[in-house]
């Protein structure tokens, strides 16, 4: 731990379940603060904008801004700006996140399926909700049929919240991903490209930084192959089955992140 100088941190699960927060979380994120590391809040949420996930967590009490989060909406319209200027996507998400979309042209889906002109370049997949039924799914399928890419912020099959685990996207992006043989282009975690994009706007090095989440594959495993160091909590979405199942092993295990700052400290200071 002695060169970890910076902290990655999944939001929903971690520090909070259906926005409420975890017990120790806002403790330990202070005390994580005032010893000097960078932190980044770096999030799949795809139902909230940066500024409203701020605005939530600072009224529950924890030190953060919207400068000091990152989603993969936000990552998404870095992607596209890169690798897709000027295209014209449906979005097919649960939320508002047009503000951290800036760039992105998105399109009216029924347009999308009944004007020429409007036919989209990309298939954009945010995160499920009622949205996300039949008739939806079926324009997407019909719109990569004919040449559409197919984006997705996530893979996430599920999330935790007070009443629950609740299906994600991931689920039906399996089923759009076999019907039309294609693979999708993942903006979010567990993409490398959204580690590295956090990594820069903290100013370290894989070597230097540390990532804590719930979900072993997306958040753990997939920074550990960026080459940071991966932290699973056993809070969130959580299941020891998925721990046993796992294609690697977490660097470390802590039951919650209000165990995090004793981590940090090291053996010799616990």
């Amino acid at each position: 731990m002695e060169s970890v100088r910076a902290v990655l941190v999944d939001i929903d699960g971690v520090l909070t379940v259906s926005w409420r927060p975890l017990p120790g979380a806002v403790e330990a994120l202070r005390e994580i603060r005032d010893a000097g590391f960078a932190v980044l809040l770096v999030t799949n949420t795809t139902s909230r904008t940066r500024a409203s996930i701020a605005g939530t967590l600072a009224d529950a009490g924890f030190p953060v801004s919207a400068e000091d989060i990152l989603t993969a909406p936000a990552a998404t319209a870095a992607y596209l700006a890169e690798h897709g200027p000027g295209a014209r996507c449906v979005l097919l998400n649960s939320g508002d996140i047009a503000e951290d979309l800036d760039g992105v042209t998105v399109v009216d889906a029924a347009d999308s399926a009944t004007v020429p002109d409007a036919a989209p370049d990309v298939v954009l997949i945010g995160g499920a909700g009622p949205e996300f039924d039949y008739a939806a799914l079926d324009r997407a399928f019909g719109h990569l049929q004919r040449g559409a890419r197919l984006v997705a912020m996530h893979r996430n099959l599920y999330w935790r919240t007070a009443e629950g685990l609740r299906l994600d996207s991931g689920a039906f992006l399996a089923g759009l991903e076999q019907a039309a043989r294609m693979e999708a282009e993942i903006t979010g975690k567990p993409a490398r490209a959204f580690f590295e994009a956090a990594l820069a706007r903290l100013g370290a090095g894989a070597g230097e930084a540390l990532m804590v989440g719930d979900d072993i594959e997306s958040d753990v495993l997939a920074a550990q192959r960026a080459g940071i160091t991966g932290v699973l909590v056993r809070t969130g979405k959580f299941q020891p089955e998925d721990l046993r199942a796992a294609d690697g092993t977490p660097d470390h295990v802590i039951d919650s992140f209000a165990d995090l700052p004793a981590l940090l400290r090291g053996p010799a200071q616990r």
